[in-house]
């Protein structure tokens, strides 16, 4: 066996124990369904043996006594088999859909654990497909291959242990066909295999471009690119095609080969049997069992076969559903401490940071900010003002130096405690789908109807929220897609002070707004504000003249530093910057 094989082997065994112990909490249920199973197979072989009697002791010979009752026997065999069968499919699907109840549930509370850096590198539309398309393939698997699978082994075991005792000669003619199996079996799934994987792997690219491409709707019809949209959907659409295309025409192959060697084997025991009971070595009735058995015998490796791809594609899309749970989590020490008061005083010692292993994003940064001040972050794109932000909030941990809040280094208070004493107003107001007052109550979720509009007051959002026609109660479609960008900071303020923070985050977000909006936004940002440190990423350098320190950043360094009027004297890179938008502006 290749290394590639060893290698494939591993990984399949890993994933399926990994399904396993979501399964060992049901053992019980589960062997309670494994007994059904057992019940249904000695069923299933018991019919077939009373049909060849019933021929061989009554029908040739002429005898009625008891056939009446040997009728009534294998009615009630018939019977019973139903209702295991029955049974084990609805305990089974509960079983099934419990597991994967619990699996999804874990799924998306583990995704909440995982730190930002994660879903900077994945297309939002490809993870939705691990937590829908991919479970849900486990979840057929759960419900009906599992018992399938077990039902065809016990059936196939018992099958050729009966045909062994009855007749030897006959059962190594039936088992003629085997070699046929195994070999073509084995040329479908060394491709169907790599086939199921490419598939899965390309519809969560695709889910990913149709997520992305309908959230962007609005850039796409800007630059006129719904053909190169069109164009690309086309080239990944084809690709998952082609995948899906060999994948089941491969697969397709194992039912047809399957009824080409059932019926071979139909062929063989008539023919066979026929010379064998003309010789009086076999009788009638043997013949009528050996072909209904050989019909057995065909019939689990055929559903085994068909399983087995089910199988593939379930293993496939667990293994992409586990690559995500065996991500790292944010995980705090455990000796981190929780902060029931923050003062607000923030220093950066010696800060040092980059994304990966290339040029650092960073490099040195050192400032201190005492309780209620407002420090401004101004430079250039790519300068480092939102790594700052980052690494503050402990979205991205340091690589080197210290940040402190009120004197304590920010890796030993835990992360939600942290974060729970920082307000955020980001230049992106995202909202979810609800009510007004939901997204507002989202800052604090035990907030009173009155504290939220209290809040929306203080933002100077509440003379419009009125207006609508719902009010606090009118339902925003998803981010807040229905009410204007201007509306949606608001909001996102109102949002920020009905947290009451200690600290604050705000990336401005008045470019593209109205002289009046922008007006109530700068009055509701200031009101939220007063009293707290504040740090603002500064877009318009004359939104931030009012600022304590203003940090002018420049390829991850701080090269100037101190409030709007020693920077204009100083005449360096911020007075520069400064002058020309002023000169922008008036143009």
């Amino acid at each position: 066996m290749s290394n590639k094989q060893l290698s494939k082997t591993k990984n399949w065994r890993i994933t399926l124990l990994k399904i396993w112990k979501y399964l060992d909490v049901y053992r019980g249920q589960l062997l309670l369904v494994l007994f059904t199973v057992l019940i249904s197979s000695g069923l299933g072989l018991l019919g077939p043996y009373l049909i060849g009697r019933t021929v061989d002791e009554y029908i040739a010979n002429n005898s009625g006594n008891t056939l009446g009752l040997i009728l009534i026997i294998i009615a009630a065999a018939f019977l019973c088999f139903s209702l295991s069968s029955f049974l084990q499919n609805y305990w089974m699907i509960g079983i099934g859909q419990k597991t994967v109840f619990t699996m999804r549930t874990k799924l998306f509370h583990h995704l909440h654990q995982l730190p930002i850096k994660f879903f900077d590198k994945r297309q939002h539309g490809e993870l939705m497909s691990r937590l829908t398309n991919d479970i849900d393939n486990v979840s057929q698997t759960l419900n009906s291959s599992i018992i399938q699978v077990f039902s065809s082994f016990l059936l196939l075991t018992g099958t050729i242990t009966v045909m062994l005792i009855l007749s030897p000669i006959l059962t190594l003619i039936t088992m003629s066909v085997i070699p046929l199996m195994y070999f073509g079996m084995k040329w479908i799934t060394n491709r169907t295999g790599r086939l199921f994987k490419e598939q899965q792997r390309y519809l969560g690219d695709l889910n990913g471009f149709i997520q992305e491409t309908i959230s962007g709707q609005t850039i796409v019809k800007t630059f006129s690119q719904e053909e190169k949209m069109i164009a690309d959907f086309m080239e990944k659409n084809e690709r998952l095609r082609k995948a899906g295309y060999w994948a089941q025409t491969y697969s397709g192959f194992i039912p047809k080969l399957m009824n080409m060697l059932n019926n071979l084997s139909f062929a063989i025991i008539a023919g066979a049997g026929g010379i064998l009971a003309l010789k009086g070595h076999v009788t009638i009735g043997m013949i009528i069992v050996f072909t209904e058995y050989s019909r057995q015998f065909t019939r689990p490796l055929n559903d085994l076969a068909n399983q087995f791809n089910t199988l593939l594609s379930a293993v496939a899309g667990a293994e992409r559903v586990f690559e995500i749970l065996d991500e790292d989590e944010e995980r705090d020490i455990k000796s981190s401490m929780t902060l029931d008061r923050v003062r607000g005083e923030v220093e950066f010692r010696n800060v040092s940071f980059s994304y990966g292993d290339d040029q650092q994003t960073i490099n040195d940064v050192n400032f201190r900010a005492l309780p209620g001040e407002t420090v401004a972050l101004v430079g250039p794109t790519g300068a480092g003002k939102t790594t700052i932000i980052n690494l503050l909030a402990r979205f991205y941990e340091t690589k080197s130096g210290e940040i402190l809040i009120d004197g304590i280094d920010v890796r030993q208070i835990k992360r939600n405690n942290l974060r729970s004493k920082m307000g955020f107003v980001l230049q992106d107001s995202y909202l979810f789908q609800g009510t007004i007052r939901e997204n507002i109550r989202y800052g604090k979720l035990e907030a009173t109807d009155e504290e939220v509009e209290k809040a929306a007051k203080m933002a100077n959002a509440h003379s419009f929220i009125m207006k609508l026609p719902n009010q606090y109660d009118t339902v925003l479609r998803q981010d807040g897609s229905g009410i204007s960008q201007g509306q949606k900071q608001l909001l996102s303020i109102a949002r920020a002070m009905l947290s009451n923070p200690s600290l604050l985050i705000l990336d401005e977000a008045t470019s593209n707004i109205d002289t009046i909006t922008e007006m109530k936004i700068q009055e509701a940002l200031y009101r939220l504000m007063k009293g707290r440190t504040s740090f603002v990423i500064a877009h318009r350098l004359n939104t931030i003249q009012k600022a304590d320190q203003i940090l002018v950043l420049d390829n991850g360094s701080i090269i100037e530093q101190g409030n709007h009027q020693s920077l204009l004297e100083n005449k360096g890179f911020y007075a520069g910057l400064f002058h020309s938008q002023l000169v922008k502006e008036s143009g």
